[in-house]
């Protein structure tokens, strides 16, 4: 379990959140969390320089992941990766966590629970006590210049919360299918041979082509499926490229009647006949290794 701390640059309001790891999913939920809690977006946010933050960790132009970026614009807020070995870049937080080790790890330290729902219940007492705790010097507490200085520089929050989305890139198949998780997508056959971005939600995949995109499809249960939209087909399946149901099955013939029938098997098997080319010409690559004999 990992602990997800923030804090706001004027008034050191504090944000804590356990979160089973450090993967991608749970490092978007966590800002989502966040905001939600601010009641609206700051203008940038200084994170750490963690891998599914930062895709490149260069010194003077990080590379972000791109669902983190996207999550940062659906927010109106920019990402400023701090760099690799340079706590001073995220002072502020790096003070933060030391007091939420204090303030919020030692005291649960001995207590139970038995769902991080209920570990972040008490979590958030905790933090709603350390932000309404008087702070020495400041005669105010965390709350207090919150509500004064930074709440009324925040964003308002989008009219919905941002989805988790991840993004894949995939080159479009011979039978203008592209895979996400066991399952095959269809795009333009226009596009065959072309690198795609695949955009992954609970519901959907959206496949995207230099930016703009070119297919939907509701995202499918099962694996080993296709989603074919007939208009991404060729029209009356004429050649694209150079294979056609035809020629894969000649191409068959040319290792032997067997293979040629087991082509022919697979491609009336299939709804669409170019939805037995990936398994077809997967076949037809074991002659370079094992030769036709």
């Amino acid at each position: 379990m990992k602990l997800f701390v923030a804090a706001m640059g004027a008034s050191n309001y504090t944000y804590a959140e356990a979160c089973p790891s450090e993967s991608l999913a749970d490092w978007i939920r966590a800002h989502v969390n966040l905001f939600t809690f601010l009641s609206g977006t700051p203008t940038f946010v200084v994170c750490d320089n963690l891998k599914a933050a930062v895709s490149n960790p260069d010194r003077y132009d990080p590379g972000l992941n791109r669902t983190y970026a996207e999550m940062a614009s659906h927010y109106g807020t920019a990402i400023l990766a701090a760099r690799p070995r340079r706590p001073k870049d995220k002072a502020k937080v790096e003070v933060a966590v030391q007091i939420a080790q204090r303030w919020i790890l030692a005291r649960l330290r001995n207590q139970r629970f038995f769902s991080r729902a209920e570990l972040n219940a008490a979590i958030k007492t905790l933090v709603d006590e350390l932000n309404a705790r008087q702070m020495r010097g400041f005669g105010s507490s965390r709350a207090e210049l919150f509500a004064e200085l930074d709440k009324p520089k925040l964003t308002p929050l989008p009219d919905q919360p941002y989805a988790f989305a991840r993004w894949k890139r995939c080159r479009l198949a011979p039978d203008f299918h592209v895979e996400v998780d066991g399952h095959w997508y269809s795009a333009p056959y226009r596009l065959i041979g072309e690198l795609v971005d695949a955009r992954i939600d609970d519901r959907t995949v959206e496949i995207f082509h230099k930016g703009q995109r070119i297919a939907s499809h509701a995202r499918a249960p099962n694996r080993r499926g296709h989603t074919t939209i007939a208009d991404h087909m060729p029209s009356a399946h004429r050649r694209y490229g150079k294979w056609t149901p035809a020629a894969v099955i000649a191409a068959g013939e040319r290792i032997g009647p067997s293979t040629a029938a087991f082509f022919q098997a697979v491609i009336d098997a299939r709804p669409h006949p170019e939805q037995g080319f990936r398994t077809c010409l997967g076949i037809l690559a074991l002659v370079k290794s094992y030769g036709a004999d």
